[in-house]
């Protein structure tokens, strides 16, 4: 037989530290297990352990357990763009799947409810979502990362023709799903400032913005409206990212700038916002990205970019916890 001062000891080596001390009345032992973070087999496992333990003790006759978890804070990271047709989306894909090498455990959000583009990026176009208590359970794009876009929930090719309140009420669907372990959301959020870009900086709160651009002048003055509409939300701004900045020859290597070249970082340093670094115009990223093999995924020169824009993205995160 074991004393109560001595299971308790012996609770806290099993459980490091999860079990709260347990208490006795009229043959009853009562205690909290926080059971967040761990698998269902080792869940499983010390509930028996301490139900086993628990009934040595004198006069106890039944042990009660009650499993909690401690509600995770999910962070939301906004990825967006003035205008369309930037590489956001692209970009969106990359970002978490090099998030994701880099160890954090990342979601992908495809809010761009009308043109819906994650599901090819990420290889997960044949799946559908599952719900589980009224909340949709993501499917698993490139990396096992967990994901949803309106792509998993409507026909290929078919339009949808919603209203704002419709919008924010799917986008919201989206980002409250089951996320499990994970604690970081990368949304791809759709072209513009509109009803959807007011719905998640005023409910989802973001914790910072990742804007996207190509060099032109054009997309940088539509950048700066996005900035200013994240600015005056009050979401901090991760940093900049020039895309499509410039394009190497696949004959002779000769690199020319269709869309210019440095205008983001010009900008970026004009709104003082720290420029995250330059995706190249590579018909390799189109290729990859077309086949939903993320080259984000892999390694290269093109990974390696992906993957250097991530860490300045983990490292602004690190400054934020």
């Amino acid at each position: 037989m074991t004393d109560i001062a001595d299971f308790t000891a012996r609770l806290t080596a099993l459980t490091d530290g999860r079990a709260s001390t347990p208490r006795v009345k009229d043959g009853i032992m009562t205690l909290a297990l926080d059971v967040g973070g761990l698998t269902p087999d080792r869940r499983d496992g010390l509930v028996a352990a301490i139900r086993e333990g628990g009934l040595t003790v004198p006069g106890v006759t039944d042990v009660r357990i009650a499993q909690t978890a401690e509600r995770k804070s999910l962070r939301i990271i906004a990825v967006a763009s003035g205008k369309g047709g930037v590489g956001k989306s692209t970009l969106s894909a990359n970002l978490a799947v090099a998030l994701h090498r880099l160890g954090h455990r990342v979601g992908l959000v495809d809010a761009d409810i009308y043109g819906p583009s994650q599901a090819r990026l990420m290889g997960s176009e044949d799946q559908k979502p599952q719900a589980r208590d009224k909340k949709m359970i993501p499917v698993t794009g490139t990396l096992g990362i967990p994901m949803l876009s309106m792509a998993h929930l409507v026909e290929p090719g078919k339009a949808l023709a919603w209203r704002g309140p419709m919008v924010g009420n799917a986008l919201s669907q989206l980002i409250d799903a089951d996320w499990g372990e994970t604690d970081l959301l990368v949304v791809d959020m759709p072209p513009g400032t509109g009803d959807i870009q007011l719905t998640m900086v005023q409910k989802h709160k973001p914790v910072g913005a990742v804007i996207v651009s190509t060099p032109q002048d054009l997309a940088l003055i539509d950048a700066t409206r996005a900035v200013s509409l994240f600015t005056q939300a009050g979401v901090p701004m991760i940093g900049l990212v020039e895309n499509m900045a410039g394009y190497a020859c696949p004959h002779c290597g000769e690199i020319s700038d269709p869309f210019g070249t440095g205008g983001a970082e010009t900008a970026a340093g004009e709104m003082g916002m720290p420029f995250l670094g330059r995706i190249p115009l590579a018909i390799d990223i189109r290729r990859q990205s077309d086949a939903g093999d993320p080259p984000a995924a892999g390694e290269g020169v093109h990974a390696d970019a992906f993957r250097a824009i991530a860490q300045k993205v983990a490292a602004w995160l690190d400054g934020t916890v």
